[in-house]
């Protein structure tokens, strides 16, 4: 097949197709093992008003069958996961207490009236590609302002991560794994590169889709380091999110429009809700050993899967405001457990579980409903 140079080619709107080898993640993040094929093409589709240039680079047409290459029910979430998300974030430590937002971007009127301010404003404008396995979103931090000032909000910060799209040598971190199902949830694995110890983090991304409003999400990140085989939590961020609508690269803010209000320093959930013998109601699995799973690289759909009986206690537990917990914690079996859970009403729960073999291995990723038993 003929490889084609592109020289200074640029588009402002539309979608254009070209062709370029993808690269697979990082051999050391966690030794992923996937008998999986390689994705060989991708479709990138500019956003509105924005500009791209692609420059001086050579890509090649490998001859695959987009049917094949699509993966199951992907277009079903790419639909439900794609457009603006505005809300709140806040960072926790890993004993679940709230991080003030520098004092920097603080606003002088909430420092002399002695304000602490932890949470910052947020958008997350996200797009998947229905027909490709792609997906890219932006965190947009604002700086804080006093009353609602939507119109004179000012970003502070965009942070932007891709899935299933060409390796991006200037990203802090870079896709590992990632999880979905059709109704828009997912789990991201983002690693960092090693350092000179041969140290690193994992930022295990749970987003779970309530329920009862498809337009209304949390997003749980768990930061763990890991140092050979020792996973130690190290911080947690929490963002509280609202669908504003369709996708417009967030170019509009929902400002005081959004269901949704600073919420770090309100009351953690009671841990009391948490421990004990939960049952499963439903449960999904994406099995990251299983070769036969239809998945692309590291990525692959959450399928259904028997419901188990789990029991909670205090070990690595972390309660957190918005009816949120998360918690790491090592097995008997010396498997590593990341998990977050969402209390939707009392004694009713939606979970998202990593699992990790005692290598450091992801073994699989869980979603599920659960509903708490009288056994304690």
């Amino acid at each position: 097949m003929a490889i084609t140079s592109l020289t200074n080619f640029s588009f402002s709107s539309s979608c254009c197709y070209f062709y370029k080898p993808l690269i697979r993640p990082k051999p050391h993040l966690f030794n992923l093992r996937l008998s999986c094929p390689s994705i060989r093409y991708a479709v990138f589709c500019t956003f509105p008003s924005s500009r791209v240039t692609y420059d001086g680079q050579q890509s090649e047409k490998v001859g695959m069958n987009d049917e094949k290459q699509l993966l199951p029910n992907w277009g079903d979430f790419a639909s439900r996961v794609s457009g603006e998300w505005d809300g709140y974030g806040a960072e926790f430590s890993n004993k679940g207490d709230p991080i003030e937002l520098p004092e920097m971007v603080v606003p002088q009127a909430f420092r002399e009236w002695e304000v602490k301010v932890f949470d910052w404003q947020t958008q997350c404008p996200t797009l998947a590609q229905t027909k490709t396995p792609k997906l890219m979103y932006k965190l947009i931090k604002l700086l804080p302002t006093v009353g609602c000032e939507a119109d004179a909000a000012t970003r502070h910060s965009v942070e932007e991560r891709t899935v299933g799209e060409f390796h991006d040598t200037s990203a802090s971190v870079s896709m590992s794994a990632f999880a979905y199902d059709r109704q828009g949830s997912y789990v991201a694995i983002w690693a960092s590169s090693k350092d000179k110890n041969g140290e690193y983090t994992l930022e295990l991304e749970h987003c779970l889709i309530d329920p009862r409003d498809r337009q209304n999400r949390m997003r749980i990140v768990q930061v763990v380091g890991v140092d050979g085989t020792t996973m130690e939590l190290q911080k947690i961020y929490v963002y509280s999110e609202n669908w504003y609508g369709p996708f417009r690269n967030g170019e509009q803010l929902g400002g005081c429009a959004i269901h949704q209000s600073a919420f770090a320093s309100t009351l953690a959930l009671n841990m009391t809700n948490v421990l004990g013998m939960w049952e499963g109601v439903t449960a999904t699995t994406a099995d990251f050993r299983n070769s036969e799973n239809a998945c692309l690289d590291a990525m692959c759909e959450l399928v259904k899967d028997k419901p188990q009986k789990v029991i909670r206690d205090k070990e690595g537990l972390v309660t957190l405001p918005k009816q949120v917990w998360c918690s790491l914690k090592k097995r008997e079996d010396s498997e590593v457990l990341g998990e977050v859970g969402w209390m939707l009403d009392h004694g009713r729960a939606m979970t998202s579980t990593c699992v990790f073999s005692k290598e450091g291995n992801l073994k699989k990723i869980t979603f599920g409903l659960e509903a708490a038993t009288l056994e304690k």
